[in-house]
């Protein structure tokens, strides 16, 4: 398709696309809270015409799958929407799965923020917003592609499937119910931000608590009382030695700061019960990052095998082990080789719609690809506007005119993978 042509029409969509996206980031879908949101992306794939499929995420029906954790929400009533633009059967072609989730996390401390969470305010030329870059944006971004597509009379030779899921957040249930059901293509874009960079590559994260226990007593009796919290700090201090370890001896060439492809964090401390009494217990949760082709199994036992280490090594952890439990999101890493025709395909595309050259990245974060990738067998990478650095940020916003580039290049990403 000529990309005067191509890019003309997306820029005379832009209103309808910029209300939509604000329609989407209005409405406010934290965990368990996505319906509304889903029944407005559903109604607008109606509209298009396409082949609309309401997908309900339930636990029953994916027990059993390796890549299952039960992420603490619903077991039955949150549903994904999948729309299915059928192509023509005809020509050359692949069929292509466009895919963005519609959960987001929760807003913090409302007084940090300059207006409301849910405004879809436009300053700038950037919308704010929680869920404005992570990522209804990108998602709203594929619909639109779609949308502009349909509007100029084309028609795909293979299946382009539009994918608004659930549970990204907390470890990819919505995604997991889509690949079990049977949605399956030949390659999948995954519209985060990614300030439109290819990453292919993603680190792994899992989610752990540790368990530390000490021996209470009075304060001003401390020498007779064992603080969790001191003991705790043993254990801090061999996790972020562990951390530093893996990164020296871990080599990547899409990274971009080797001291930072898969870390480990310690994100909560909750110890002791009362300011003059030795605290008797300390439970920290965190998140355990997973390198490139390491198994979910091989990072638990490095966590577990330096925490034990430490251990052993005081008189008093020796004889009273800490706790490491596993909960939640459990990310493996994912990987889709660079020189996949699908990846070449997209930075060709990625070039002739903005005239730079596209840059190949990896990301530090899990998310969906790696559910694809490793279960689905389909190769997939991680494209869409924004900047990951204001996901989950306050006052998280998304540039606009990301958001149009981003809409052109997958419109012809369609018309160049999936034929005519």
């Amino acid at each position: 398709m000529d990309i005067t042509l191509l890019s003309g029409a997306v820029d005379a969509a832009r209103d309808d696309l910029i209300v939509f996206l604000q329609k989407m980031v209005q409405a406010a879908s934290l965990p368990n809270e996505e319906y509304e949101v889903q029944m407005l992306i559903a109604e607008k794939l109606k509209s298009m015409g396409l082949d609309v499929k309401i997908v309900p995420s339930k636990f029953d029906d994916l027990r059993k799958h390796p890549a299952f954790g039960d992420d603490g929400f619903s077991p039955t009533e949150r549903i994904n929407v999948v729309g299915r633009w059928k192509g023509t059967g005809f020509g050359d072609g692949h069929s292509l799965i466009l895919n963005g989730h519609v959960d987001v996390v929760p807003v913090g401390d409302l007084t940090l923020w300059d207006g409301s969470p849910w405004s879809g305010a436009i300053r700038d030329g950037k919308m704010y917003g929680r869920g404005s870059c992570d990522m209804k944006a990108g998602l709203c971004a594929g619909i639109f592609a779609v949308d502009v597509l349909q509007r100029l009379g084309y028609r795909p030779a293979c299946d382009v499937l539009i994918e608004s899921v659930i549970g990204e957040e907390s470890g990819g249930i919505g995604t997991l119910t889509t690949i079990v059901k049977g949605y399956t293509a030949d390659a999948v874009i995954l519209l985060e931000p990614t300030k439109l960079e290819l990453c292919p590559v993603q680190s792994g994260a899992l989610t752990f608590r540790l368990t530390v226990k000490g021996r209470s007593i009075h304060a001003a009796m401390k020498p007779y009382g064992v603080s969790a919290i001191e003991k705790f700090v043993l254990l801090l201090n061999a996790i972020n030695q562990l951390n530093d370890k893996r990164h020296h001896n871990f080599k990547h060439p899409l990274y971009e700061d080797p001291n930072n492809i898969a870390p480990i964090n310690v994100g909560t401390v909750h110890g002791g019960e009362w300011h003059s009494t030795v605290p008797e217990e300390v439970v920290a949760e965190g998140r355990m990052g997973v390198l490139p082709g390491e198994s979910n199994e091989a990072a638990r036992k490095a966590l577990e095998t330096a925490i034990q280490f430490a251990a052993e090594a005081d008189p008093w952890l020796s004889q009273n082990p800490p706790r490491v439990e596993w909960f939640e999101g459990q990310f493996e890493s994912g990987e889709t080789p660079l020189d996949h025709p699908f990846l070449q395909k997209l930075g060709e595309v990625h070039q002739q719609v903005t005239g730079s050259a596209p840059i190949f990245r990896a990301v530090t974060y899990g998310s969906d690809m790696r559910l694809f990738t490793n279960h689905a067998k389909i190769p997939a990478t991680h494209y869409g506007p924004g900047d990951v650095g204001m996901a989950h940020a306050v006052n998280e916003f998304v540039p606009l005119d990301e958001v149009m580039t981003a809409t052109k290049v997958v419109a012809m990403m369609i018309t160049e993978w999936c034929g005519k």
